[in-house]
């Protein structure tokens, strides 16, 4: 690991003042259980890394009957597991916490560093960049090594996938991400936070290099049903080879309202509107349930080795919407 220099700011406005105005010069810190690894593999060299475990009001999830679930940046996984409120009112968004199953990153991993972690894409790993291009510029993943990459999203140039565990689950109940920089505070809507890069001087979330994830904001989802089902090779630790978050409300036995997410299935978090709209107005069963799995992956353009992932990613939405039709039991 190249040496850097290491901040530890108590508030936020100080963390912001240490960060650079362009990405790759500064990063920040919060569990570290991705951002190390990477330095370690020289995939990032930052000169200054800036501590924001140390500022309190990142910290903590708290209630507010107005406002909703507030979630602090750096909340920890294991404190969503051990939340109550989230266990019982937000049982999608507990279920993909329930998924990292590592005590090591449970308890050391931040819900800020779940959100945004880099790709997982082992050429974007290897040192080969996010569009994985050979030195006449030729990319790499189509005609690579592809099983884990996108079957959505996936026309280029980017074919990583977006690696989070939490923002399909956040996105289906309709969150807001609210960052802070020098300008201030703003809040984003969690479905258009994750971005999908052009070039390679950019990242996969709408976050200046001089802005922080302070909190997430989740509105109160009285009466909803959530579920969350990833597909993975093992019950270990592993990232999902395909997921999907379903909120839905039911009203006189129909589907009044839903909100469809897969993810690690395209290089942003991807919201199925279609799989929606066959859902909605009608009572759920296999049928339907199969109706809008079918819809959801209808756009799926697979690459020349994850053709399986059509499969699974229809599998995870079936039995999303049937557990959550049954009120969250699997």
């Amino acid at each position: 690991m190249r040496a850097f220099e290491y901040a530890n700011p108590a508030t936020k406005e100080q963390a912001v003042g240490l960060l650079s105005n362009s990405w790759g010069e500064t990063e920040v810190l919060a569990g570290g259980t991705d951002l190390i690894s990477l330095m370690k593999d020289e995939v990032i060299a930052p000169k200054r890394l800036v501590n924001i475990k140390g500022i309190t009001e990142l910290h903590g999830i708290a209630t507010n009957i107005k406002t909703g679930l507030r979630i602090g940046a750096t909340a920890t996984i294991q404190d969503l597991l051990d939340n109550a409120i989230v266990h019982r009112t937000f049982p999608a968004l507990w279920d993909a916490a329930e998924g990292i199953t590592s005590p090591q990153i449970r308890n050391m991993g931040t819900v800020g560093g779940d959100l945004c972690q880099r790709p997982r894409c082992w050429y974007y790993r290897g040192g080969y960049g996010l569009f994985a291009k050979t030195e006449k510029g030729d990319p790499l993943v189509p005609g690579g090594d592809n099983r884990y990459h996108a079957i959505l999203g996936n026309s280029g140039p980017a074919y990583f996938v977006n690696p989070s565990s939490l923002a399909p689950a956040l996105i289906a109940y309709g969150a807001t991400f609210r960052v802070f920089g020098s300008s201030g505070k703003r809040d984003i809507p969690a479905e258009k936070f994750f971005l999908t890069p052009k070039s390679e001087g950019e990242r996969e979330y709408d976050l200046k290099s001089n802005e922080i994830l302070t909190e997430i904001i989740v509105p109160m989802a009285a009466g909803a049903r959530g579920v969350t089902y990833e597909v993975r090779q093992k019950e270990a630790l592993d990232w999902p080879l395909a997921a999907a978050s379903v909120v839905v409300n039911l009203a006189a036995g129909k589907v009044r309202s839903a909100r469809i997410v897969l993810g690690h299935v395209a290089p942003v978090p991807w919201r199925s509107q279609d799989a929606e709209a066959a859902l909605v107005g009608h009572a759920i069963d296999e049928k339907t349930a199969q109706a809008a799995a079918e819809a959801a992956v209808k756009d799926a353009s697979p690459l020349s080795r994850n053709g399986y992932k059509v499969q699974l990613a229809r599998v995870a939405v079936k039995r999303a919407i049937l557990a959550a039709a049954k009120g969250g039991v699997r």
